[in-house]
């Protein structure tokens, strides 16, 4: 395990502390999430926030003018701890991560739904639903569209893939098939 990983847990972890002693678990994984976005869309703040030329005082100052009154107090607090400490580049992996303890601490799982065509709510609630019961937790679904599907779906839940697509079917009958030739 990489050292930036290390450090992007242990900020994640007691930012989640400090979150949940607040009530705001899900607040500080949107408002995190939408941080990082706007600094990896943002060509302009990108460059200031990745130059190392740029004092950590005129970042801290340039992050308080952008995001006081926008974000939580522990939000903006910590970003500006991590400017201290010249760990900027962890602002990314830090929404994920806090976003994977938040889900567990919440008893969530992010899943993306992949499928041939578009899902309704209805369908992608089914699924959600489906899924929960799978699982034991609250699952927050989120469709992907993937026309090589065929039909059917494929639900990616953390790292474990559920395949009841018509081409991972077909992928597993020709393999089957092979095995049993003669």
């Amino acid at each position: 395990m990489s050292s930036e990983v290390i450090v992007g847990k242990r900020y994640a972890k007691a930012l989640l502390e400090a979150a949940r002693d607040r009530g705001i678990i899900a607040g500080v994984a949107e408002e995190l999430r939408t941080v990082a976005a706007a600094v990896e869309t943002n060509a302009d703040f990108k460059n200031i926030w990745e130059n190392p030329s740029f004092s950590a005082a005129v970042k801290k100052q340039i992050v308080s003018n952008v995001l006081a009154g926008k974000v939580s107090d522990i939000v903006l607090n910590t970003i500006q701890l991590m400017v201290d400490k010249g760990r900027e580049s962890l602002l990314g992996s830090l929404a994920g991560l806090y976003a994977d303890f938040a889900n567990e601490a919440l008893g969530q799982a992010q899943a993306q739904v992949y499928s041939a065509k578009p899902l309704s709510e209805g369908e992608l609630k089914d699924v959600a639903e489906t899924f929960g019961k799978v699982t034991g937790k609250t699952i927050v679904a989120q469709n992907i569209v993937n026309p090589d599907l065929l039909g059917g779906l494929q639900v990616r839940i953390g790292d474990r893939l559920y395949d009841g697509s018509l081409s991972g079917k077909l992928n597993r009958l020709g393999k089957t098939l092979s095995q049993n030739a003669f």
